[in-house]
């Protein structure tokens, strides 16, 4: 029993290193809000910020226990309208900039969900833009490819 206790204490983290992780996860989460607040929406001049659609409070940043260094990025995003056709596209957006934008992105498990309630199909949509290979697919449509590359790189003057 004594070995088990001393073992548990080992593992439990420090007030030091705990406030360091807590510093950690903030910053990301504010570059994550900074990296796709000015993603501009497929089909009007505004960005996802001006529209509500992307907001800072809907963003959640934990650490992940088994992987020194990894951040587990969970974005959660508002359609303007709960019939919007282009929540997927939107979601695509989201996760292209931010695979494309953030530092050793090997580091970050990217889950972007779509806001409970405010979507007419939001699981199947949740679910489709967090499918790898439908994500890899859907990027491989040059057409779509370019309407993506149009949103995320648009720049607010």
């Amino acid at each position: 029993m004594l070995s088990y206790l001393k073992d548990k204490l080992k593992s439990a983290k420090s007030t030091e290193e705990l406030a360091i992780e807590a510093t950690e996860t903030l910053e990301w989460k504010e570059l994550a809000f900074d990296l796709i607040r000015n993603i501009r929406d497929p089909e009007k001049p505004e960005t996802l910020e001006e529209l509500d659609v992307v907001q800072e409070d809907l963003i959640q940043v934990e650490p992940i226990p088994d992987k020194p260094g990894g951040f587990a990025l969970k974005i959660t995003f508002v359609p303007t309208v709960p019939h919007c056709s282009l929540a997927t596209l939107i979601g695509l957006c989201i996760r292209t900039k931010l695979q494309q934008e953030l530092p050793e992105p090997g580091n970050f498990k990217i889950d972007i969900f779509i806001k409970e309630g405010s979507h007419s199909t939001s699981e199947e949509i949740t679910k489709q833009i967090n499918d790898k290979e439908r994500v890899a697919a859907a990027l491989e449509n040059p057409n779509l490819w370019s309407t993506v590359k149009e949103c995320i790189d648009h720049v607010k003057e």
